[in-house]
């Protein structure tokens, strides 16, 4: 089979969501207000967590994080995927989609990191009330998040430093709607077999450890909540936890079942991408704004305070 090496590759077809150019018009129109509301919501939490003094606290100093790697998840994947959906070339340069791929994995890895983070957050509150304040300090959770960006970081750069040196075949096309590391594998005439193996090695023990403390967290925080007499004290306990659950399991279900199958270009195989590429990043901030009392009060204030400086 025929191979170009990668310094004298140009550029890669992506295939899309539909080659129906009226159905790609709705889908530009469906994923425009996705991103819409992404960058809305997203940029609304990190504003009031910024603007209100009543948020200065841990959980919500994580959460500001988290807003922020979405709005940059969605950025990464986006506005490319609309371009393509209203043009006739849907073409992505080769540093393009390594691009695309080194920022996915940089924000999904931190990503894992952060919300392992903050099921322990959740662990100290509901677990060692008395001794929060102590245990989860600024310069701790400071660190707890360079160290998010640091294990998001050593992953990506071990994996993308092999895939630099991959050979492509003269087939170019990538069965997706964005460049993805499994698929690209598809696409190489070079033996892979070291980059899956790479690819895996630092996947799922990063999964399985960030999965693994959440589970563990969450483990101690229900024994402790169930010995709780109150049943209003439960119920406060579990709707503090709630919206992180919800969020965990959007990210890891769909991103483990999208990289821990086989490639093949499925719709089932978009389905799980696009979940976590564009429709997780836009429902965390609805998540934790319209099942946290703490938020949408802040949001009153702010807008409250924004309208006084126009009145």
């Amino acid at each position: 089979m025929a191979f170009v090496n990668h310094s004298t590759m140009t550029e890669f077809f992506l295939l899309g969501l539909s080659s129906d150019p009226h159905v790609q018009a709705l889908l530009f129109v469906l994923f425009l207000g996705i991103y819409l509301l992404t960058l809305m919501g997203n940029l609304m939490m990190l504003l009031v967590i910024k603007a209100d003094s009543h948020l200065h606290t841990p959980m919500y100093f994580f959460l500001s994080h988290l807003s922020f790697i979405d709005l940059c998840f969605s950025s990464i994947i986006v506005p490319k995927m609309l371009e393509n959906l209203i043009s006739k070339e849907k073409t992505i340069s080769v540093e393009g989609c390594l691009a695309q791929i080194f920022f996915v994995f940089v924000t999904g890895g931190t990503e894992a990191c952060l919300l392992s983070v903050m099921a322990y957050d959740r662990y100290a509150a509901i677990c060692h009330p008395l001794l929060y304040a102590q245990v989860m300090r600024r310069d701790w959770c400071v660190q707890l998040v360079w160290v998010s960006w640091s294990l998001g970081s050593l992953d990506t750069l071990i994996n993308i430093s092999l895939t630099t040196q991959m050979d492509f075949c003269e087939t170019r096309t990538i069965p997706q709607y964005s460049c993805e590391l499994p698929s690209l594998f598809l696409l190489s005439c070079s033996d892979v077999s070291i980059n899956l193996i790479v690819m895996f090695c630092s996947i799922i023990p990063h999964g399985l450890a960030t999965s693994l403390s959440i589970f563990y967290s969450y483990g101690c925080i229900v024994s402790s909540i169930l010995s709780v007499s109150s049943s209003s004290g439960r119920s406060k306990a579990f709707s503090t936890c709630s919206s992180h659950l919800i969020t965990v399991s959007l990210f890891y279900g769909s991103a483990f079942l999208r990289y821990l199958t086989p490639t093949s270009g499925s719709p089932l195989e978009l389905i799980f991408s696009l979940q976590y590429n564009v429709i997780t990043p836009m429902l965390n901030p609805l998540i934790y704004s319209l099942k946290n009392k703490e938020v949408k009060a802040a949001l009153k204030r702010t807008v409250r305070k924004c309208l006084q400086c126009f009145w």
